[in-house]
């Protein structure tokens, strides 16, 4: 495809980016401090650039085109022109080919070169001496998409929240070492919805698909220079494109095959995405896209030194959602996801930072209050990470209503009850139960708690419980990076061992952590690989390991077949009972003036807690009783949904503990459906268990009894 001379339209300023309609391509590109943009067409293999078009029409800062000649594969970018002030905020180049902010496909790599710098480095005065050098040689392209797709009769599963079951993952290290996937779709969208990808979901009970970022995204030099990459993808370059490198055919459309495939199964597909920060860094970064269409619009600088960034993200600069058209790019590129390519949700990554209207951390900011009123985004769902790196910006239980949160709490609890910490049992009585202290308040409920004990950032399940102490040596920074406060303990040896007795105790401390994430109120999310026994070598930030470390490696020993079976168990359990899920939050009085109440506390007496008792340090075992028939809920059809009755006892202490079989309540045998002592964690003994009589709850378990005989379920939504 070679153009010499094209017909050059005036087209629209709407929509952004590069539109086919059946005829030509509309080009339009928002700038509002440029004094002139300039459309640069190249030949298909993006090596030669044919032709710059100055577009001359502008609307409302908006620089728009149409090119009648055009067709689906040109490849594009942008050179825009203005001054270069960095002290004034200013740093157009327009020897820099810039990406369209809103392209939807890139084509060829990024290679780094010096010429990629708006400034001279190594110049004395850093970045304020302007780099003429062009960078096109070293840019991907961005590439004009047909958009076309026969989606069929898709639809989204929407699963209600109280129902979710999310398996975060990795597109690339969850299929690339799978043997049963076809070898050329290893590692790739289209090896995610293969037919043993979406057997093994389906077959372990998972209702969504959390992946890991697949924007478009940059590997950082300094990483690149080490021989390694930027594994997670947390380094946006390009808003509205699938990452190319998990592409099996280069198409645009094997991003949609999955989804539907995907949905197909009855799974959900949920987004990591980051529209916190860029990949152009701080005011020493690279210039791709924004920095150079209009730096002042789209970052947040420093109110006295516009050279600089405000920095909230650690990753050197910070999008500046208070800017009208930053909020499009965003609220475009989501509802993008969501309409054209059917995907079901969103987990945003450093999401306080997105609520920043001036330096504070603002709740009620218009990126809220948009996505709120929005009828298309504010259906699908919205998973806050509800932190950043800026003062104050911890914002765990406070985000609005519609939003879920991923529990930074729960996790910290969690491990540490089972650590042995204490004053932590009142604390872990509230993760369990739905953290209502969080969120009730705000009149949200249960569902708003995104539970998870480990995630993609951290140690491992395995490695939780199998070192002390980080060990990133293999990322090349002297490990420095990382978290060192992981609230890990590695039951007497740090990292692997071949003791029989230390191996027992962590692969019991496995099934601890699953028991509880699985039996508490809020949504269950479960970490790739942990369910079967993923170790990455005590690295808690393999941000950079693109490599077996951090891939899924699916042979299995009876151990980690074991545990596999156990948390299939435990996820089909769940599903079976409504009172693991509960929709509203437990209120602790009789019910509808009956003599049950729908929790109740016990001590190892078998008697109800006491407020002393709850401000014990040294207190780690309890046990509550669950009144699955006085739920007080309906299904969809308006049945009401009535369950079995359940004792759940737990001891981290480090000796055995005798547990009295309360009397005082209104079940007086009972019948053990869970004990994580055991190797599969199934029942010790399956004789019925009477009120009155000492239950021997081992030191490090996890107990779930159930009345005998078990209720028959009258629930329609299960």
């Amino acid at each position: 495809m070679k153009y010499l001379k094209m017909t050059v339209w005036p087209g629209k300023p709407y929509p952004l980016g590069a539109t086919w309609d059946g005829e030509g391509v509309n080009f339009a590109i928002f700038s509002e401090h440029a004094d002139k943009v300039e459309l640069c067409i190249f030949e298909q293999r993006g090596r030669e650039e044919l032709l710059r078009i100055s577009m001359r029409c502008q609307t409302d800062q908006v620089w728009h085109c149409y090119l009648p000649q055009a067709r689906p594969g040109l490849l594009y970018g942008y050179r825009v022109h203005g001054p270069y002030l960095p002290k004034q905020g200013l740093r157009f180049n327009s020897a820099k080919l810039l990406l369209d902010p809103y392209a939807k496909q890139f084509y060829g790599p990024l290679r780094w070169h010096d010429a990629l710098f708006g400034y001279r480095i190594g110049n004395p005065q850093e970045d304020l001496s302007r780099d003429r050098r062009s960078s096109a040689a070293y840019m991907p392209k961005c590439q004009v998409v047909d958009s076309a797709f026969t989606w069929g009769d898709d639809r989204p599963p929407c699963t209600s929240w109280h129902d979710t079951i999310i398996y975060e993952l990795h597109v690339k290290g969850f299929t690339c070492q799978n043997t049963a996937i076809p070898e050329e779709l290893r590692g790739t969208y289209a090896g995610l919805s293969s037919t043993p990808a979406i057997d093994y979901l389906q077959r372990l009970g998972i209702t969504a698909v959390e992946l890991m970022p697949v924007h478009g995204f940059v590997d950082e030099r300094h990483l690149v220079e080490k021989g390694l990459s930027n594994y997670w993808g947390y380094n946006s370059s390009g808003f509205f494109v699938p990452e190319s490198r998990y592409s099996a055919s280069g198409q645009v459309n094997e991003f949609k095959t999955m989804v539907k495939t995907l949905h197909s199964a009855g799974i959900e597909v949920i987004l990591d995405v980051v529209y916190n920060h860029t990949a152009e860094g701080n005011h020493l970064g690279p210039t791709f896209c924004f920095r150079g269409i209009d730096n002042l619009a789209y970052y947040r600088v420093m109110p006295d030194e516009k050279r600089y960034y405000m920095d909230f993200t650690g990753c050197g600069n910070t999008l500046n959602m208070r800017h009208p058209r930053v909020l499009q790019l965003i609220m475009d590129s989501l509802r993008y996801w969501v309409l054209e390519m059917h995907v079901d949700g969103f987990r945003f990554d450093l999401a306080s930072a997105l609520a920043r209207e001036l330096y504070e951390v603002d709740q009620l900011g218009a990126f809220f209050n948009i996505i709120h009123q929005d009828p298309i985004l504010s259906q699908v769902k919205l998973i806050a990470e509800p932190w950043d790196l800026g003062e104050g910006g911890y914002q765990v239980g406070n985000f609005p209503v519609g939003w879920t949160e991923w529990n930074g709490k729960y996790r910290d609890t969690v491990r540490s009850f089972w650590k042995g910490e204490g004053d932590t049992i009142g604390e872990f009585a509230h993760r369990l139960t739905g953290s209502s202290d969080l969120y009730e308040h705000g009149g949200r409920l249960p569902y708003a708690s995104i539970n998870f004990v480990t995630c993609h950032d951290g140690f491992t399940l395995h490695d939780l419980v199998s070192y002390n102490e980080k060990h990133n040596e293999a990322n090349q920074e002297d490990n420095q990076d990382g978290e060192d406060h992981n609230r890990s303990w590695n039951c007497g040896v740090e990292g692997p061992t071949a003791d029989p007795q230390i191996k027992a105790l962590r692969s019991r401390q496995k099934r601890n952590f699953l028991a509880t994430l699985f039996l508490s109120q809020g949504v269950p999310m479960l970490l790739a690989g942990d369910e079967l026994g993923k170790s990455k070598r005590g690295n808690n930030n393999t941000y950079c390991q693109d490599n077996p470390l951090s891939w899924l490696d699916w042979s299995q020993d009876s151990e980690q077949k074991e545990l596999h079976d156990f948390v299939q168990r435990l996820i089909a359990l769940r599903k079976a009972h409504p009172v693991f899920r509960r929709r509203h939050f437990f209120q602790g009085r009789l019910i509808k003036g009956g003599d049950v109440r729908d929790i109740i506390w016990l001590n190892p007496a078998g008697t109800v807690m006491t407020d002393q008792e709850w401000q014990q340090a040294a207190a780690s075992c309890l046990g509550f009783f669950l009144a699955g028939d006085v739920l007080e809920e309906q299904d969809e059809k308006g049945n009401p949904v009535i369950d079995s009755r359940f004792l759940l006892l737990v001891n981290a202490h480090d000796q055995a503990i005798d547990f009295i079989i309360p009397d005082s309540l209104p079940v007086t045998s009972w019948r053990v459906v869970l004990d994580t002592s055991t190797p599969t964690g199934g029942p010790a003994e399956k004789q019925p268990w009477q009120a009155k009589v000492s239950y021997p709850l081992l030191e490090h378990s996890l107990v779930l009894l159930v009345e005998s005989p078990m209720r028959k379920t009258n629930s329609h939504d299960n």
